[in-house]
């Protein structure tokens, strides 16, 4: 595997490309709806609302967690996970400035 050479880019760069790269895949992005809908920690459950292993699940958590989108309180032998506000709100200025910038109407190009 070659160097990815992150250092060559900009911290906001970087920053869009954690945050795109924790919602890009749809169990992480249910994970977060599921986490938002509830809008409490929640500790085993999250499992028995997917269609996935325990341990798939566990390294979605930790790609979210990782990304700053939830944060965990570990409660006895459970952890309980919830949505971390700071980092969703950070997650949505980087990608609407990217998204903004990217969606100009008067774009001419490949008509």
């Amino acid at each position: 595997m070659g160097i990815s050479k992150t250092e060559e880019f900009t911290l906001k760069d970087n920053k869009t490309a954690m945050f795109a790269k924790a919602l890009s895949h749809p169990a992480r992005v249910a994970i977060l709806r599921l986490l938002a809908t509830r809008n409490v920690c929640i500790c085993g459950d999250i499992v028995d609302e997917l269609p996935l292993s325990q341990s798939t699940v566990s390294q979605h958590l930790k790609e979210l967690k990782n990304a700053g989108l939830i944060k965990g309180d570990i409660e006895g032998t459970s952890v309980c996970y919830c949505i971390d506000t700071k980092g969703v709100e950070e997650a949505e200025k980087y990608l609407t400035e990217l998204l903004s910038v990217t969606a100009k109407p008067d774009n001419k190009c490949c008509k």
